[in-house]
């Protein structure tokens, strides 16, 4: 947070985030009416009850969260770790203008990234190897333009666009849907490692919050919030990226969605988006154009062909091999690289997916999946 750090402020906010039953709009209500927590504390019952009922008056008065603050301001003496309430200047400016802000961030890393230009970039946990390859790809390249990327440490496209930016020299924002003290997935633990010391990883939610599928929504709001714009590399019609998306839309940010294969079902949700009015882009460039970010229009290179998990095990059968050659037209390097197999074991198995009927050999020696 800050060099001094006001445990005391800190602590009502602390306490008035942990009442169960009482949520952001209600924070939000008494705040308003009262400033700062600690007024509100001091509150008696028949001016908090008209503001959020009777009952949780109640509990607001009641609750005993004494070792969750406790534990709370040990975690924020740590070197590394922030707690920003809605009174810092430090809280990100562009959270405000939300209809929700977070009354409360947790903050691993650098808290001052929160207040960069920053572009979102998501998409599919299940992600196509080129869809990987394109996020890591647009993710350096906006990096090195100076803008800090954000996205939510998932697998897939989260961690490649994660992944990118830090490669390229740049920074990230990580935004979870878990306590600061969970990292979820398990597989990101040395990614979120890397995060915290070139960027920052960010929650709402209270320590020891463990994964629950209504979190991530919530949590979408944020990584759209902190952004002047959200790229979607892929997603399928039911993606929670359609969500981050239509989030960015209706808080006034761009909107940007990298066409695909009109095979894949990663690229379906793509092209609605695309439909609906997000601009299409083909590369960094075509973000760097938009008024949103005039400033950082350094020239972008186009998405590279190399997939960016140089640690992922090699698929070694037909189905792995078939995974790697993703939907868009792909050559025999490409894919030796993709799966670390070589020239001739790549061969024999391109040829049983052809005799198949699961691919089909284009001009120039490349190969396109079939459906």
């Amino acid at each position: 947070m800050t060099e001094t750090l006001d445990t005391a402020g800190l602590a009502d906010w602390l306490r008035l985030t942990l009442v169960p039953g009482i949520g952001g709009e209600r924070q939000r209500r008494l705040l308003s009416a009262f400033g700062l927590p600690g007024h509100i504390f001091q509150a008696g019952p028949a001016a908090l009850a008209p503001l959020i009922g009777d009952k949780a008056a109640r509990q607001l008065r009641e609750h005993d969260s004494r070792e969750a603050v406790a534990a709370a301001l040990d975690w924020v003496a740590q070197p590394g770790n922030h707690i920003l309430t809605l009174a810092d200047a430090a809280y990100p400016q562009r959270l405000l203008e939300l209809p929700d802000p977070p009354t409360l961030l947790y903050v691993k890393g650098d808290p001052d990234l929160l207040n960069r230009p920053a572009l979102a970039i998501v998409g599919a946990r299940s992600a196509t190897a080129q869809g990987e390859a394109n996020a890591a790809a647009f993710a350096g390249a906006l990096a090195r333009a100076g803008l800090s990327i954000v996205s939510g440490l998932a697998l897939g496209i989260d961690a490649a666009a994660h992944a990118g930016a830090l490669d390229a020299g740049g920074t990230t924002i990580a935004v979870i849907g878990t306590g600061a003290d969970r990292m979820y997935p398990a597989r990101n633990q040395a990614l979120a490692r890397r995060i915290v010391e070139h960027g920052a990883i960010v929650t709402e939610f209270p320590l020891g919050t463990q994964v629950a599928a209504h979190n991530f929504p919530r949590r979408n709001r944020i990584i759209s919030g902190l952004a002047q714009g959200v790229l979607v590399v892929e997603a399928a019609l039911g993606s929670g990226s359609l969500i981050t998306a239509r989030l960015a839309n209706e808080q006034g940010r761009e909107v940007f969605a990298i066409p695909g294969s009109i095979h894949s079902p990663q690229s379906k949700g793509c092209h609605r988006l695309i439909r609906d009015g997000a601009k299409l882009v083909e590369t960094a460039e075509d973000i760097l154009e938009e008024s949103a970010f005039s400033g950082h229009a350094d020239t972008a290179p186009a998405p590279a062909e190399r997939h960016p998990d140089a640690a992922a095990e090699p698929p070694v059968d037909d189905a792995g091999v078939l995974a790697a050659l993703g939907h868009d037209p792909v050559s025999l390097d490409t894919l030796a690289t993709r799966t670390g197999l070589t020239a001739d074991a790549l061969y024999a198995i391109l040829l049983s997916l052809e005799l198949d009927g699961h691919l089909a050999r284009l001009p120039g020696g490349r190969f396109q999946r079939l459906i």
